[in-house]
């Protein structure tokens, strides 16, 4: 491996006329979390050509020695890297504050991860104290511990989706060198158990559309949910600046997802837009002005209860609902996959096991000799059989 053997400061003109300081890495500098070969980096500190008087020299001066300390501190951290050298103020440092600098614009999960452990350590957590046997009581602790929202025991399968993003966290953090060892090697996953993913049928769709609901916005999110798929956080940030019309003439939704971060391009028809269209007062601004998370439980219920429908439903499974009844209606799973923006077409196979035609003319097959082709049972004819004692 070739490992960067100078560090120089050096100089370049603009066009402004100013000279923009730089360093310059011989034979190359590979970052270790981008993997990327560094060869120039630029300082953004800039200095006068020619000074003029003692204000514009001493300025010079200054912005010299400032990018010569950077220069130094850039090679002691590449030594520091090449003999695998601990920064001990960083080995030493406040882990739950690196947390919670990382946890920014991540999944909502994250935070709650977060909380859980600031709870578990008692709000203090050195880096240098992250190891095998402190993460095993993190995860018993998980086990065991309850929602801090409402003080109800936590389902497993979202326990377990803490303890897999805290093992994340884990692997981040001894990327950026802040612990010595990854815990990761020694520590066991947790468990899930399968979930029948709730989801209504074609009829109940239509009836749940004609039952009056008392907040109207709940409605249309709730609808154009199932005929999306779109995920609530999506649904509630969507604006009408992400309605377009392309060449096509038809309109489409171009959003990002904000639990991928992905573009997501949905197709919608005009009676879906006709529907949120309804009643719109502004040209820009939240499509479903006035949506809020608490819609999604209490009043999501009553308006399911009016309806007649028993079924546990929330506000996401109108997402399941949308790819189970694309599925059904023979929609292939590569299209739902994308409609979805689904990574891996193994998640959107969990839609299809009900609607896979071959699992029903399977059943169909002794079903229809046993009982007929009118569904009505066959009666067997009676037998004498003879005594062959």
């Amino acid at each position: 491996m070739q490992y960067c053997k100078t560090i120089t400061l050096r100089k370049r003109i603009l066009k402004c006329g100013m000279i923009s300081l730089y360093l310059d890495y011989y034979p190359g500098y590979r970052d270790i979390i981008s993997m990327k070969t560094i060869r120039r980096e630029s300082l953004g500190i800039y200095i006068y050509p020619k000074p003029q008087n003692k204000r514009e020299k001493d300025f010079n001066k200054v912005m010299i020695e400032k990018a010569e300390a950077i220069r130094c501190r850039r090679f002691e951290s590449i030594v520091n890297e090449r003999y695998d050298i601990f920064d001990k103020k960083r080995f030493n440092g406040d882990f739950l504050a690196y947390f919670y600098q990382m946890l920014q614009n991540k999944d909502p999960k994250w935070r709650f991860v977060y909380e859980h452990f600031s709870y578990f350590v008692g709000g203090k957590c050195r880096c240098e104290e992250i190891d095998v046997d402190l993460c095993n009581k993190f995860r018993e602790y998980l086990l065991t511990a309850k929602n801090m929202r409402n003080g109800r025991p936590m389902a497993i399968n979202s326990v377990a989706g803490y303890w897999s993003t805290f093992r994340g966290f884990l692997n981040i953090a001894y990327r950026d060198k802040m612990i010595r060892t990854n815990p990761n090697d020694f520590l066991d996953k947790i468990k899930t158990i399968p979930v029948d993913k709730q989801s209504l049928s074609m009829e109940e769709l239509r009836r749940l559309y004609r039952t009056p609901c008392d907040i109207d916005v709940l409605k249309k999110a709730s609808i154009f949910a199932c005929l999306t798929g779109m995920r609530r956080s999506d649904i509630i940030n969507l604006r009408w600046e992400n309605i377009k019309e392309y060449a096509d003439g038809n309109k489409y939704v171009e959003f990002y997802a904000q639990k991928t971060k992905t573009r997501n391009l949905i197709p919608i028809t005009m009676g879906a837009y006709e529907l949120i269209s309804e009643g719109r007062k502004s040209l820009y601004g939240p499509v479903f002005d006035g949506f809020e998370i608490d819609m999604a439980r209490k009043p999501l219920k009553t308006w399911l209860a009016k309806a007649c429908i028993r079924k546990r439903i929330t506000f996401h499974s109108f997402r399941h609902t949308f790819a189970s009844l694309q599925v059904e209606l023979g929609t292939d799973l590569y299209t739902v996959q994308q409609l979805l923006a689904h990574k891996s077409v193994t998640t959107t196979q969990i839609y299809a096991c009900h609607a896979d035609p071959k699992r029903r003319e399977a059943a169909e097959r002794i079903s229809s000799m046993l009982l007929g082709d009118d569904g009505k049972k066959v009666t067997a004819q009676t037998k004498k059989t003879k005594n062959c004692g």
